[in-house]
């Protein structure tokens, strides 16, 4: 297969226009559901046109590199193969994520996951300009909401830190060796930074009580999330790139998974915000993050197995079953992470997690019988319900 050569006529002139109407007519017969979107989208991308470029150029001659890319493309999706996995990325809410076989495709779906969360979590603090001037009168009026706003939260002003310290970045003190990454520790597992106390199975994650480490952290406004399962590292970038005060502990199995979300968070520029790390579900977090954590995100495998077979075949022939195959009822992995999100939040944290349609019932019943609160279910784009939502009992 491939597109007509240059050589059947003379005068043969490859436009944008002459390809457009090929393909789609190659992706009529060969059963694709929406031949001109789908030639669009492959056109757009070969030829680095928007779709309303593409109608703006009609008479524009595809290069001979324009013209081999879309032969494999073509034939490719005229074999059922996913647009997103042929021109390898997707626009998910405010970025732009590379996606390749192996990896589930971010959908629409998850985007109303991330907004849940996004609406949970504290606004981001307001950030002062370090070039700005401030009057002494109104320096002492930020130090004093400062102090006060820190008094509620039951951590200790430290007045004057350094610049490029810990406190000055909004970070844990254990993360001065790494700025504004979840802590160094994570790069290996089991060691300590040198100067890093024992941690204390006692002391509390919160209040005037609470470790160092977990009074800076409410003091400097960070907020800690765990994206459980990233795939794509999607969530986690998205969660990171639109709140200035989120810093990411994303988890995963597959070798293929954890690979492209560091090549997401690297591409993305998020390197010192996302941190991707390779667990099963929570299991391998380190423990002092217990009770710490201000969110549990995630989209696991939730379709019901007997669903699994009425997958359309683009889906079910392409996209990794083990990131879609939910076990019987679609909540396997749900009622496994559960609990670990319950011991990982702190007090009043929040726990939001993507749901087949059908599950939403028993799902928040688990959640209920595990501990959780305020327990409620979100529906999707297309009106179904879609995204549990729940908090972590205050103390």
């Amino acid at each position: 297969m491939g597109l007509p050569s240059t050589q059947e006529a003379p005068d043969a002139r490859w436009t944008v226009k002459a390809a457009l109407d090929w393909t789609v007519s190659y992706l009529e017969r060969h059963g694709d559901e929406h031949p001109r979107q789908s030639a669009e989208w492959l056109l757009s991308h070969g030829c680095g046109l928007s779709r309303i470029q593409l109608y703006m150029n009609f008479e524009r001659e595809l290069s001979a590199d324009e013209r081999a890319w879309l032969r494999q493309a073509v034939a490719r999706r005229g074999a059922g193969e996913p647009l997103q996995y042929i021109t390898g990325e997707v626009a998910f809410r405010h970025i732009t994520v590379k996606v390749r076989p192996g990896v589930l495709i971010p959908r629409p779906e998850t985007e109303v996951l991330v907004s849940e969360v996004l609406a949970e979590l504290p606004a981001p603090k307001r950030r002062v300009a370090l070039d700005s001037t401030i009057e002494a009168w109104e320096g002492n009026v930020l130090i004093e909401a400062a102090r006060a706003e820190a008094a509620q939260q039951g951590a200790a002003l430290q007045p004057f830190a350094p610049a490029g310290s810990a406190a000055s970045d909004g970070m844990l003190p254990e993360e001065q060796d790494e700025p504004q990454v979840p802590p160094a520790v994570f790069e290996s597992f089991g060691t300590r930074v040198a100067d890093e106390p024992e941690p204390d199975e006692d002391q509390p994650a919160s209040g005037p009580d609470a470790s160092p480490a977990a009074q800076a952290s409410a003091a400097d406004g960070v907020l800690l999330v765990a994206d459980i399962g990233t795939g794509s590292g999607c969530i986690a970038c998205s969660l990171a790139q639109e709140h200035g005060d989120v810093r990411v502990i994303a988890t995963d199995v597959s070798d293929e998974a954890l690979g492209l979300a560091r090549e997401n968070v690297r591409s993305l520029g998020l390197d010192a915000v996302v941190k991707v790390i390779r667990s099963d579900l929570a299991s391998a977090i380190p423990e002092r993050y217990r009770g710490r954590l201000d969110a549990v995100v995630s989209n696991p495998p939730y379709i019901p197995t007997a669903v699994m077979a009425s997958l359309s075949p683009e889906v079910a022939a392409f996209e990794p079953s083990l990131a879609l195959d939910g076990g019987v009822d679609g909540l396997d992995v749900f009622r496994r992470l559960t609990p670990q999100a319950l011991a990982f939040l702190k007090s009043g944290g929040v726990f939001a997690c993507e749901l087949h349609e059908t599950c939403l019932d028993d799902a928040a019943a688990i959640a209920r019988a595990d501990g959780f609160s305020d327990v409620r279910a979100v529906k999707d784009l297309a009106g179904r319900p879609r995204v549990l939502v729940a908090r972590k009992p205050l103390e």
